[in-house]
């Protein structure tokens, strides 16, 4: 299948999923969104790549939500078909049948972030900044953002993050519990091509049966944190608070919140 916003590239059991809109620092529109969920969903029925690499292309690995298309007034994005999507990539990131590793460098942000907490390891550079920013526009975590960090850190310290929006360098985000590895910086793509052999020369059949016995059990929970995370960002995106959190992001001032 040929995309425009992201490449995925065989090679024998190692598939590695670029996105490749290295101009917007990856940032998601609609059609990285969509293009995303394809290329899961095609990797849930190959039986032979064992290991999948998630990167980003250029100086980060992605910014999350493409903020600017949010508000363009000649191709606005239609929200209940974006959560669709989102949703789509979600679900099938969790139910790959591959070891999924997330190698970050920049900065991971926002549906960014949540897309790489949804992978089985995360090896991240040492001056990454991580955040799940979503409060800082007035939103919610999608991209089953609430669901990877309860089943990384526990609901407290995920309502503490939710609600702070908090950008964490590498070591701050790994004393959380929220990355596995630090690297120096532009050591990231070796450390995880090294961590990808790592896993194809071990009993890896094994580790991946594991991995359907943990995550089966979770899909319910997933697919209803995912109905409600849609259902809560259209509504979230048509408070005040939202309208003036986007604008104070585009016009790169401080937003003034009135609880609306």
């Amino acid at each position: 299948m040929l995309y425009s916003t992201i490449e995925l590239i065989m090679e024998g059991r190692l598939a590695r999923l670029t996105m490749n809109r290295p101009d917007s620092m990856n940032a998601m529109d609609d059609t990285m969104m969509g293009e995303l969920a394809d290329a899961f969903e095609s990797l849930s029925s190959n039986d032979e790549v064992q290991v999948l690499i998630i990167n980003g292309a250029g100086r980060t690995f992605s910014a999350g939500g493409d903020i600017k298309k949010m508000i363009d007034p000649n191709a606005p994005m239609d929200i209940e078909k974006v959560m669709i999507n989102v949703s789509r990539l979600a679900k099938a990131l969790y139910e790959l049948p591959q070891i999924t590793i997330a190698a970050i460098h920049g900065s991971a942000a926002g549906l960014g972030f949540s897309l790489a907490l949804g992978c089985d390891v995360i090896i991240a550079e040492e001056n990454s900044k991580l955040a799940m920013n979503f409060i800082g526009i007035g939103l919610v975590p999608d991209g089953a953002g609430h669901f990877f960090l309860k089943e990384r850190i526990g609901v407290p310290q995920a309502k503490q993050l939710i609600w702070s929006g908090e950008v964490m360098r590498a070591e701050t985000a790994k004393e959380k519990g929220l990355i596995d590895q630090i690297v120096p910086d532009g050591s990231v793509s070796q450390a995880s091509d090294a961590l990808a052999q790592q896993f194809l020369s071990a009993p890896i059949a094994a580790m991946l049966a594991s991995k359907k016995i943990l995550h089966e059990q979770k899909i319910g929970e997933l697919e209803n944190v995912l109905r409600m995370e849609s259902e809560q960002q259209v509504a979230m995106r048509k408070t005040k608070d939202h309208l003036e959190g986007i604008n104070a992001f585009v016009g790169k001032r401080k937003p003034a919140f009135v609880g609306e």
